[in-house]
């Protein structure tokens, strides 16, 4: 009886029970950053046109594993990556909903995430058989998105573990970030040397950086922070975040000053923001326990 228990228990639950499902969600969201940045590596090398249009193969012989060149193997290798982000997606989605002291918002989140994906290899498949701006847009966003969703809910189930500290980090990971985040941008490094792609995958690894930095600081703020107006600069902190990078990625892919200004303008409220947000993380008193929901 033992041992038909035994081996009717379902593989997922001794699976999570060994990793844990913080790293599993901890693990999925690395994949999911790392199929962006792949994505914008073959994004600027122009690797999905290499593939002629095709989808999902390229030019890779038998089952695609043998890249006929360089911009080939950049096209290969994201999507290969991205297969095993999918996968994880939807483990971490199944894990999720099946466990039962998973917080119901988190699995909330993973299974959104999860309903996007799809729509996201879609997105993926018309890049290469079209390659227009709008659905360049689309695709990115959507990305950005999925990895938005995870980092919460990553957050969410490593908040009670997270001190007061980590707010502070977090804000002074943003303050590092933000000045490279604009001159890694084409309005600044396009003066010095040519905007190559090590330079942009390096510029849309500060936004995923930037983004995650605001969302552990707010979220975790809240937890940490009784006091109105610090948990309100770091609101506050996160909505600029998001403007900069939306206006940011506008005035790469729009020539218009006005789009350029007010992405410089907004990106120096923003590290005022960041500074003022570290001061105020280290003159106003913490909670030594966890009492409130990010």
């Amino acid at each position: 009886m033992s041992t038909d228990s035994h081996t009717s228990r379902p593989v997922l639950r001794p699976l999570i029970e060994r990793f844990g499902f913080p790293h599993l969600l901890a693990m999925t969201l690395v994949l999911v950053a790392a199929t962006i940045l792949l994505g914008v590596a073959a994004k600027a090398t122009g690797s999905g046109l290499a593939c002629e249009q095709n989808w999902p193969l390229c030019d890779a012989g038998p089952y695609n594993l043998f890249p006929s060149n360089l911009p080939s193997f950049y096209e290969w290798f994201h999507r290969f990556v991205a297969m095993f982000a999918g996968v994880a997606i939807i483990g971490t989605a199944v894990a999720a909903v099946r466990l039962p002291n998973i917080d119901t918002r988190v699995a909330a989140l993973v299974v959104a995430g999860m309903i996007l994906t799809p729509i996201q290899v879609v997105l993926g498949r018309e890049t290469v058989t079209q390659y227009t701006m709008d659905i360049l847009s689309l695709h990115f966003w959507t990305a950005v998105l999925i990895f938005v969703l995870f980092v919460v809910a990553t957050v969410r189930v490593w908040a009670p573990r997270l001190t007061a500290g980590y707010v502070t980090g977090a804000l002074a990971l943003g303050a590092v970030s933000l000045p490279f985040h604009v001159a890694l941008s084409p309005l600044v490094i396009g003066d010095i040397t040519t905007y190559r792609p090590s330079l942009q995958m390096a510029q849309y690894g500060v936004t995923l950086a930037l983004l995650a930095a605001v969302i552990v600081a707010r979220m975790v703020g809240r937890r940490r922070f009784e006091s109105v107006r610090l948990t309100g600069l770091l609101s506050g902190t996160a909505a600029l975040a998001l403007l900069v990078v939306f206006v940011g990625r506008r005035a790469v892919m729009t020539y218009s000053p006005l789009l350029d200004d007010l992405y410089i303008a907004t990106a120096g409220l923003l590290l005022v923001s960041f500074l003022a947000g570290i001061w105020l993380t280290r003159v106003t008193p913490s909670e030594t326990t966890d009492t409130r929901s990010p």
